[in-house]
């Protein structure tokens, strides 16, 4: 479809598949998710877990907008083809930045300057193409100008905060985020557009993979340079195991369940659901993931290098918060977007989450090898009763009955 004449466009349609090019551009943004492990785990102090999250809310929120504007108009045809590959360009050198996003290191570019201004491009390209393409939508074009101001705020306070330092450049951080999600959450849901269901989860559930794929990347850089050993096998297995356990968390139910919901809803009742259950609640989502992507790395560091650290020595401070938070606020984050869509508490989930946060003082005191090995058996425990207790309606589920399911 040639949308109008001067800017041609295809539009979504309600049976629309992600495209090899958002997929493309995923593998930049998960680029960005290694550089923000690889640096708190260079700096594994309270302001360095809190820089790591400011990342993580930022760069989400850049992935968030071209998912909204490539469930309006095809990723890979005409003029929004073209946006996606700049946006790609700016997430790639923001990407690059992020070692220096708060602290610019002696020689070359100014690093802080450097992630604003790709931050400033990525959500230029994205603002101006929605403009353009929201013309003949009212609807659309009010709420899109509406938006700009929020776009403008968080830029400008990054811009701010790359030029300055310590406690007024975290605040500016701060401000930032809240300009942005808050903004988006004052402006409210009537307008945006969710043209396909199914595009819109799929592409969600492709991020969560490449988030989870991450977690598995920081298990093997931890010990890209030691030599293989027992300890390390094992400390590999049990890292996968828990990544494969919240892949199973979020795909075997719960992702099937949330995008027939967002299916069955219409209108504005669908946009506030992608926006409240996919926008924001996939955010903690990714920052439990990435927090636990830390504590792996930090734990076959332990196993593998016996230079510095023995079998007997636990997992403490902030890698092994990181580590248990993590996976807390990822399952906290399943047991809202599971009510959010399609009203149903996660007691079972909730049940798991305070346990592995009640062992955290135990957990402090084991050898960093048991640590993860009993977030493996709990996550895994946690799966298996919930596969036994709804089998029912898991089967029905996932084998073409939907309608059947009661209380999965």
């Amino acid at each position: 479809m040639t949308h109008p004449a001067r800017v041609r466009v295809e539009r979504v349609r309600e049976a629309s598949t992600a495209t090899t090019l958002e997929l493309f551009f995923d593998l930049v943004f998960v680029f960005a998710l290694t550089q923000i492990t690889a640096l708190m785990a260079h700096d594994p102090s309270g302001e360095g877990l809190l820089r790591g999250v400011l990342l993580i809310a930022v760069v989400w929120w850049c992935w968030v907008g071209y998912s909204w504007l490539s469930n309006v108009v095809k990723a890979d045809e005409g003029w929004a083809r073209v946006t996606l590959l700049v946006a790609m360009a700016a997430m790639f050198l923001l990407a690059l930045a992020i070692p220096e996003s708060f602290v610019d290191l002696p020689g070359g570019l100014h690093g802080p300057t450097v992630f604003a201004l790709g931050y400033l491009v990525l959500r230029l390209a994205h603002l101006v193409l929605f403009w353009i393409i929201s013309g003949d939508d009212a609807g659309l074009h009010r709420q899109v100008a509406r938006f700009a101001p929020t776009m403008v705020g968080g830029t400008v306070l990054l811009l701010l905060a790359a030029n300055t330092s310590g406690q007024a450049q975290l605040l500016l951080w701060v401000a930032a985020v809240v300009a942005d999600y808050g903004g988006t959450l004052v402006i409210g849901s009537r307008g945006w557009r969710i043209n396909s269901a199914s595009h819109f989860a799929e592409r969600h559930g492709l991020i969560v993979i490449i988030a989870l794929g991450e977690s598995i990347v920081a298990i093997g850089v931890g010990v890209t340079d030691l030599p293989v050993s027992w300890p390390i096998l094992v400390a590999a297995t049990l890292g996968l195991s828990v990544s494969a356990s919240l892949w199973w968390v979020y795909f075997d139910t719960s992702a099937l369940l949330g995008e027939h919901s967002l299916a069955r809803a219409r209108g504005e009742h669908r946009v506030a659901m992608a926006r409240s259950a996919f926008t924001y609640l996939h955010l903690p989502m990714m920052g439990g993931i990435v927090l636990l992507a830390l504590g792996m790395k930090k734990v076959l560091e332990y196993v593998g290098d016996t230079e510095h650290h023995t079998l007997s020595d636990p997992l403490k401070g902030m890698p092994l918060w990181a580590m248990y938070g993590g996976v807390v606020l990822y399952l906290l984050a399943m047991v809202a977007f599971s009510y959010r869509c399609y009203r149903n508490l996660k007691v079972f989930r909730l049940v798991a989450a305070a346990v592995i946060l009640a062992l955290v003082p135990l957990a402090a005191t084991l050898p960093a090898l048991a640590t993860l090995g009993v977030l493996a058996v709990v996550l895994i425990g946690l799966n298996v009763a919930e596969m036994i207790i709804f089998a029912s309606d898991r089967k029905a589920l996932r084998h073409g009955h939907p309608e059947d399911v009661h209380a999965e």
